[in-house]
Formats: structure tokens, sequence, C-alpha cells
């Protein structure tokens, strides 16, 4: 059976979707030996790829929960040689990459995988999956400050969707407020507080859907298990559109 380029090459755990449409496009790739650079190619298992002149491989899908840790890239690889997420699993053999992405500052819960499929879904904006972040905020929160949130706040000329909140406690400085949002646009829990006049002090996300960081430390991974992972392609194929 023919498939797509991009789907091959994610299929293989060599980067997203996304990321392989790029690849191609650039002239990363070949397939028996000659540049392709067509979006649309379809290949066979007969055929051989290459990207950056590796053959790739096909591997088994691997799906792993992290514990981000503050100071950390989420990356596979930074030029300026800091920290990445992939070097924390440096054990796991397969070729893996983060779900979307956390702050360098944001620590919490972050999914890596080489499922290509299920990355492009969980990041498409089309499927609705639910976030919850705590930020520590400077100031008071008011009740008007978590109505805005809920209602939606504007930035960059467009209105955020509802969220969920909960003031969970505040002090004469600085006040915990969790945050639930189902968008993913960069930045945007920042964003939201900085509009509201509540700069972002310490951030983390605690639940990614059904998922949390129970019995996890900071900088600690473990695989998901199967019925998680059928749970998140269920997710994933479900358009929960508001």
């Amino acid at each position: 059976m023919n498939e797509r380029l991009q789907k091959v090459i994610a299929h293989a755990g060599v980067a997203s979707r996304r990321k392989a449409e790029k690849l191609i496009t650039a002239g990363h790739v070949k397939v028996n030996d000659e540049v392709v650079k067509e979006l649309g190619t379809k290949v066979s298992a007969k055929d051989i790829v290459k990207v950056d002149e590796v053959p790739i491989s096909k591997e088994a899908p691997v799906y792993y929960l992290l514990y981000k840790p503050r100071g950390v890239i989420t990356a596979v690889s930074d030029d300026k040689h800091r920290k990445t997420v992939v070097d924390i699993l440096k054990e796991v053999p397969q070729r893996i990459y983060p779900v979307g992405r956390l702050d360098y500052d944001t620590s919490g819960l972050l999914l890596l995988t080489n499922d290509g499929d299920l990355d492009n879904r969980l990041t498409h904006p089309r499927y609705e999956v639910e976030k919850t972040y705590v930020a520590k905020v400077k100031g008071i929160v008011s009740n008007d400050d978590l109505k805005q949130l809920r209602t939606g706040v504007v930035i960059d000329h467009r209105k955020t969707a509802k969220a969920k909140t909960k003031l969970i406690r505040t002090n004469q400085e600085s006040s915990i407020v969790s945050l639930t949002i189902h968008e993913g646009r960069n930045h945007q829990v920042k964003n939201m507080f900085e509009k509201i006049g509540h700069p972002v002090e310490k951030l983390s996300r605690e639940t990614y859907g059904f998922l949390d960081l129970h019995g996890l430390q900071p900088g600690e991974y473990r695989k998901l298990r199967p019925h998680e992972v059928e749970e998140l392609k269920t997710l994933a194929i479900t358009d929960t559109k508001r």
C-alpha cells in the first residue's frame, strides 16, 4: 500500500508530520536516491527513503509522559547546547520528540512519542484537548479578573476561547490560579494573565486531557499504559468543537 511521504517519515519516528513536511520541501528527503520536494508524493514499502542521507526504519510506536522541569528546552536538540527534554529520556532507544511544547521556564506534563499521526492530531487546533495550568501571578486576582479569563481576552487581535478558572489562594503580593484551556497558542497562558494585569511569575501544566502528574517528580517520566494510549487516540479522533 502506498502512503504519503510525510506520513512515512513521521511513522518512522524521525519527526512530527508537520516537521516532516518542512524537511521535504527544504530538500532534505530522498526517495530511491532522488531528492523529492513534492508533499503529495506517495511511496511503498519497497522504496528507500532517506532523511539527510540517513535511511529511515519503521519503529514501533512508543509513548512517554514526562514531568518537565524548569530550565529545559522542549526540543530534540538545541543550538545553544541547553538541556532538552529528549536528553532527559536519553535511555529511550527510539527517536522520540515532544508533542507540542512548554516554555523553557515552565514545568509540567509533556508527552513524547515517535507516533507522528498521534502528534499531528493532538497538536491540531481542531482537536480541543483540555490542559490545566497552575500559575503564580503578581498581585491579587479578583473575581472580575477571573471572569475576563473565562469569557476570553483579546490577544493579537483574536479573542481566546472560554476558559475554566479557580482561585487557589492569594496574599498581598501574589495569587495562585488554576486555568484550564483547550487552545494552544504560543505563550497563551502567560499572555492571558498579562492581559488582565497579572504577569506570571511561575507556571506549571498539571493535566493534559485525562492525564496528570501523579507519582512523578520534576525530571521523572514513565511509559503510558496501553489503555492510556488508546484513550489518547480516541481523544485525538473525536472532534470536540465547542
